[in-house]
């Protein structure tokens, strides 16, 4: 088994969907139950959740029996770091909030080893080489990271078609929330004014040649991109089916809470 092949950088490739799930409760107990749910990927959360290179280290592990692709998305893009969760072995990788071609250019350098990028060198130490059990990690390793950008601005997207342009860049993914609160309607994604933006952001991303990606856990707005053309598509947050579910049973049996009632919807 060639374990250094990347299966879901070629899915997107050749425009096959990747439904995935959002892993936010940062916990291998639970990352490894939806692991074998049915999900084509897993988005290992490192900006909203209280994920650390060790608890991002143990879902990698923990879901590496099952037939679904991890994605890490870390707290910022912050070559450090990025150089960090490629060592604990991940090979797809959601950037937040890039807002130019510049910051798309750091990322995909970020993920690459030199004279292509400034990844630094450390397979002998590191997960994702197995300790150099893996005798053509150095020069196969460049063309096997996803690099996935994720816009959440105006500026983001005033900048898109700059950012589709880098080289090594695979897609652009669509984060409905920031970019709702940045157009002014925070809280408010569905906005027309917002909903109007990403459509016009998939389509050109779709047209570039790049994956599209977005979150929504609205299924209508779900399938409604990916009859775009997206690709790259979360349909649920772990942490919010648990909630919701546990707030359902309750109230079957009249326990309810004030707050379940209010609770925000959008792509979350």
């Amino acid at each position: 088994m060639d374990i250094l092949s990347n299966s879901f950088k070629r899915a997107l490739r050749e425009g096959k969907p990747q439904i995935a799930l959002w892993a936010a409760l940062a916990d291998r107990y639970a990352a490894e139950i939806c692991a074998g749910a049915g999900f084509d990927s897993m988005v290992i959360d490192g900006e909203h959740s209280p994920n650390e290179l060790q608890s991002i280290l143990a879902q990698l592990q923990s879901i590496a029996a099952y037939p679904v692709s991890p994605v890490v998305r870390p707290p910022w893009n912050d070559f450090v770091r990025i150089k960090q969760i490629l060592e604990i072995g991940a090979q797809n990788l959601l950037i937040p909030m890039i807002q130019s071609a510049q910051e798309a250019q750091a990322a995909v350098a970020a993920v690459r080893y030199p004279p292509a990028g400034i990844r630094g060198v450390g397979s002998a130490l590191a997960r994702s080489s197995r300790w150099n059990r893996i005798p053509d990690y150095l020069t196969r390793a460049n063309d096997e990271i996803c690099v996935l950008l994720q816009i959440e601005t105006p500026a983001g997207l005033a900048e898109l078609d700059q950012i589709l342009a880098v080289d090594g860049v695979d897609g652009v993914f669509i984060g409905p929330a920031d970019l709702s609160a940045n157009m002014g309607h925070l809280g408010n994604p569905g906005h027309p004014e917002v909903t109007a933006a990403i459509d016009d952001a998939i389509r050109r991303i779709v047209a570039s040649g790049k994956s599209a990606g977005i979150l929504h856990t609205d299924p209508a707005r779900a399938k409604h991109y990916l009859e775009m053309g997206a690709t790259f598509v979360a349909v649920g947050v772990d942490a919010s089916l648990l909630a919701r579910a546990a707030e359902s049973l309750a109230a079957q049996f009249g326990r309810h809470r004030p707050a379940a009632a209010t609770a925000q919807q959008g792509p979350y």
